[in-house]
């Protein structure tokens, strides 16, 4: 990170950046969503998968809340563009926005196929992809200073 620049990020409330106030919330979801899938499986107790639904559905809608606020400051300053971890970033989370959309759209149908296989597939793939794009973001704050106060 230069000392002489600084990456402002264009979503902001009061100067904090509303992106990674957002993101927590579906990351929390989708986890939430990936443990109930499992404790489904292994009980079949309907409410397990009634909860994976309702949480990928919050998940969801948080998450396309936060992808607003991350492309609205991806598109709206060339230096977040430019930093290394941008591209990685947005690319994983939009790949695990829309196998979470399609995990949210196969947990409509009857608990059993809604979970097994692919709901539970799908749930694992997703949280799978969170750690690396939350190091990739984490990198772009804490590395290139992006969104940082000074």
């Amino acid at each position: 990170m230069q000392d002489n620049v600084r990456v402002r990020t264009t979503a902001q409330i009061a100067g904090h950046p509303i992106h990674p106030m957002l993101v927590p919330i579906p990351i929390a979801c989708f986890i939430g969503a990936l443990l109930t899938d499992i404790a489904y499986v292994v009980s079949a107790e309907i409410m397990w998968a009634d909860f994976s639904a309702w949480l990928l559905v919050v998940g969801v809608i948080f998450g396309v809340l936060a992808a607003i606020a991350g492309l609205t400051d991806f598109l709206g300053n060339r230096l977040v563009r430019a930093q290394p971890p941008a591209w990685p970033h947005l690319i994983g989370n939009a790949v695990a926005l829309i196998l979470a959309t399609a995990n949210a759209l196969i947990h409509t149908r009857d608990a059993w196929t809604s979970v097994w296989p692919i709901g539970l597939v799908l749930s694992a793939i997703t949280v799978l992809i969170l750690p690396v794009t939350g190091w990739l973001g984490w990198a772009m704050v804490y590395r290139h200073g992006v969104g940082v106060a000074r």
